[in-house]
């Protein structure tokens, strides 16, 4: 059993005021709460997230270090679907009739991160036993459980517009951070 201690005000008391108390497993540590605080939640980045840090960073070495820093596979896949040339998304261009999830960032919804893999369905090619109407409510119901900005993000990549809406955000500057070639396939290193 542990004994958490009060304050004369109600309020717990600091292990620092007295290092023999135990502290209660529950409770944050103070630079447990400064991490948190530094971060303004605990998670994964968000993609449209890291979209924003390459617009707003100020030079193309600080684009790369936001990519390279933030590389993850669904990132990879992401920025394959929005600028490799080959891959033709099995959607219509344009706005998409759904209905946004105005959740807080954070709560209610899923993310392009776990959504990722699932993205095969809406390129050509992907899977051919899906029908257009299938495939496009499909991606309406991606829509609407992502938060409103993946989704417009989202939206920008199926109709490759990522540069439109994030500045710097180029299928060169991705092939550079990720070491693609103009294939968007992994530069192979030569033995010698």
């Amino acid at each position: 059993m542990v004994i958490i201690r009060r304050n004369a005000d109600g309020s717990i008391a600091n292990q620092q005021d007295n290092p023999q108390t135990p502290r209660h497993p529950a409770l944050a540590s103070k630079a447990g709460m400064a991490a948190l605080s530094e971060t303004g939640r605990s998670g994964i980045i968000l993609m449209h997230e890291i979209a924003t840090k390459v617009n707003n960073a100020k030079d193309k070495p600080r684009k790369l270090k936001v990519l390279q820093d933030n590389d993850s596979q669904p990132l990879r896949q992401i920025c394959k679907a929005a600028f490799d040339p080959k891959i033709e998304w099995a959607l219509p261009p344009g706005d998409v009739p759904y209905t946004p999830n105005e959740a807080p960032i954070g709560t209610d919804h899923n993310t392009l991160h776990l959504e990722a893999k699932k993205l095969y369905l809406f390129i050509k090619g992907g899977d051919a036993t899906l029908s257009q109407t299938k495939r496009e409510m499909l991606f309406i119901q991606m829509l609407e459980g992502l938060s409103k900005e993946e989704a417009e993000f989202l939206i920008a990549v199926k109709d490759n517009k990522i540069n439109n809406l994030y500045k710097g955000f180029t299928g060169n500057l991705v092939k550079e951070a990720f070491g693609w070639d103009d294939n968007y396939m992994k530069i192979e290193q030569k033995s010698q």
